[in-house]
Formats: C-alpha cells, sequence, structure tokens
C-alpha cells in the first residue's frame, strides 16, 4: 500500500518516495557537489571547477548527480549562450536547506572514522 501523496510516506516500503530521495541525496558525490556550492554560495560554480573540486568523480557521473539535483530542485543551472556553451551551478534556497543536514553527517562520518576503522580491522581479523 503506497501512501497518499503529500504524506511522509513508509521509508520501508521500496516503492516510498521518501526512500526514492534518501536514494539520491544520500550518495557521496551528492555530499560533495552540495559541499562545494555551499562553500561558493551565493556564487555560482562551473562544471569544470565543481569536478575540479571533486577529486574522483568522472564526468559522467557529476553530470548525472547534477542533473539529479536540478531535477530535484535543489541546484540551479544557467547556460552561456557561448561556443562552447559555459554552465553554471549554484544552490537553491532548498538546496541549501539540505547542506545542514548533510554537513552534520560528514562532520559525524569525520568524528567517528577511526571507530568504524577499527571495527572493520577487527572484524577482517576475526576479532569481531
Amino acid at each position: 500500500m503506497t501512501a497518499p501523496k503529500g504524506s511522509r510516506g513508509d521509508l520501508f516500503d521500496p516503492d516510498c518516495p521518501t526512500r526514492k530521495l534518501l536514494d539520491r541525496i544520500g550518495t557521496k558525490w551528492t555530499s560533495m557537489a552540495v559541499k562545494v556550492l555551499a562553500d561558493a554560495d551565493p556564487d555560482e560554480v562551473r562544471f569544470a571547477e565543481l569536478q575540479r573540486r571533486m577529486p574522483g568523480v568522472s564526468q559522467k557521473m557529476l553530470s548525472a548527480t547534477l542533473q539529479s539535483l536540478t531535477r530535484d530542485g535543489l541546484v540551479a543551472r544557467r547556460v552561456e549562450p557561448t561556443v562552447p556553451p559555459k554552465v553554471h551551478y549554484r544552490l537553491t534556497e532548498l538546496g541549501r536547506s539540505l547542506e545542514v543536514p548533510l554537513a552534520a553527517l560528514r562532520k559525524w562520518a569525520e568524528k567517528h572514522m577511526s571507530e568504524i576503522d577499527r571495527a572493520n580491522a577487527a572484524a577482517q581479523s576475526g576479532d569481531g
């Protein structure tokens, strides 16, 4: 049974819109893109600059991430009609509100990474 439109839904239902949104915003590339754009806010960032500030992201993955963020209303995209076109991105108000929980999650990960590493090492050595 699916929840009515506008309701919060059921996170444990595979068809739940909230679950699908969490799948999209819960990636490392989304977190990094939002962080880079938040650091630049209110200025825009060009695609190549985003890619430069996100080591390891492929052009294809960054493009897909930005398309998803734009479709969800978290990022605004502006194209200058030059040859080649210059594409600029910035967070929307909704996107800026996402930076708060993502920043908290990044802070938690940084604080607890050594504990996680120890737990993984113990599990691999058979101590866990």
